[in-house]
């Protein structure tokens, strides 16, 4: 059984609960998000499994998920990565923020969420598992997809983009 760590609006710990249970009740818990760029700046966006319990088949980040108990914010990273993605990079925290969203199977994703960047040139080795389909994209090209198409992307991934769009384009920026 997978468990999440409960946090109050500072990010402060307030104990465990079952990750079913957390989406069920809408309890705002810890989560991370992964945007790993290449050497041209574009991003890595996956399409998530059609197995995933909670919008399967749209597209998102790098990849995404929660720390353990116990487990450090970038070590969760770093461990979603190759789990997900079959890749290693070296992370690096850009911000946190707060977000809700109820889907149509009545789950709530209510999530403190913390965005790690990172650099690779790898190709992903993808887990079919977690993972359908990768691309590299530009952010100016990720923004036009996500206008064009928001029923494609997951909801984090929108906020993120819309909402962060200008940070996220300086670490890119930064790369080259």
């Amino acid at each position: 059984m997978e468990y999440v760590i409960l946090v109050d609006e500072h990010d402060a710990p307030l104990g465990l609960m079952e990750k079913l249970k957390a989406h069920e009740q809408g309890a705002l818990h810890r989560a991370i998000s992964v945007l790993i760029f290449n050497a041209e700046s574009e991003l890595l966006i996956q399409r998530r499994a059609l197995g995933k319990y909670h919008s399967p088949g749209l597209w998102t980040n790098s990849c995404c998920s929660h720390p353990r108990d116990g487990e450090e914010v970038l070590a969760a990273g770093e461990r979603r990565l190759m789990e997900e993605m079959g890749m290693k990079a070296t992370l690096q925290p850009l911000f946190h923020f707060r977000y809700r969203a109820e889907f149509d199977n009545g789950l709530i994703e209510h999530e403190l969420d913390h965005v790690l960047v990172g650099r690779s040139n790898e190709l992903p080795a993808l887990n079919r598992e977690e993972a359908m389909d990768f691309e590299w994209m530009s952010l100016d090209t990720v923004r036009q997809e996500i206008e064009r198409k928001p029923s494609q992307f997951t909801p984090w991934f929108i906020l993120l983009i819309q909402n962060h769009f200008e940070e996220l384009n300086r670490y890119a920026c930064e790369l080259q």
